[in-house]
């Protein structure tokens, strides 16, 4: 059973992401993501901040109205020191933006990493999903800023860099879907 607060989190993702959709060849809810997200670390037995962390990780930056100072108050401390370290700045670049991401990682909280690799663990699952039921592949690549190489090389980069920092189950769940998602990419 997940505390009440697990439940508020779940709350206040599905009201924040109302109306958002996913890029993907079927428009699938965004909130279905962040659970999704949750529901990988709850596997692996993540404690009930770093869950509610995972539910509300993408509210700051994509959501109208949601603050870290509003994460804190309504959740606490360390979901929003979790939700922080998340959170990337949408006025920079899709460069600038990636490569903070990897660079940051030493730095993170341990929770953060683990927040940060299962959602990048279902990111690439969905976009290996997407490959491989595409007719025209090159259709679900122009919906990324990177494109297939710079996409698939800052998700290089970051899975190195989470590595060290995750538990190796995750690390190879990773690495797994990395490499799936290569050779469709690469048609191997």
């Amino acid at each position: 059973m997940f505390s009440t607060d697990v439940e508020r989190a779940l709350r206040a993702a599905f009201d924040a992401h109302d109306g958002q959709v996913r890029k993907g060849v079927d428009p699938v809810p965004y909130v279905v993501h962040p659970v999704h997200v949750a529901l990988i670390l709850a596997r692996a037995e993540a404690d009930d901040e770093t869950l509610q962390a995972a539910i509300l990780h993408d509210v700051v930056e994509d959501c109208a109205g949601w603050t870290l100072e509003r994460v804190e108050r309504e959740f606490s401390s360390r979901v929003r020191r979790i939700v922080e370290d998340l959170t990337e700045d949408k006025s920079k670049s899709w460069d600038e933006r990636k490569s903070w991401a990897v660079e940051h990682v030493p730095r993170m909280l341990p929770e953060a990493a683990a927040v940060k690799a299962a959602d990048k663990l279902h990111n690439l699952s969905c976009l290996l999903a997407d490959l491989a039921a595409a007719e025209r592949p090159d259709e679900v690549w122009s919906k990324f800023k990177g494109g297939r190489e710079r996409t698939l090389a800052m998700a290089t980069a970051l899975i190195d860099a989470l590595e060290e920092r995750i538990d190796p189950r995750l690390g190879r769940a990773l690495r797994a879907t990395l490499r799936d998602l290569e050779n469709v990419a690469f048609r191997r």
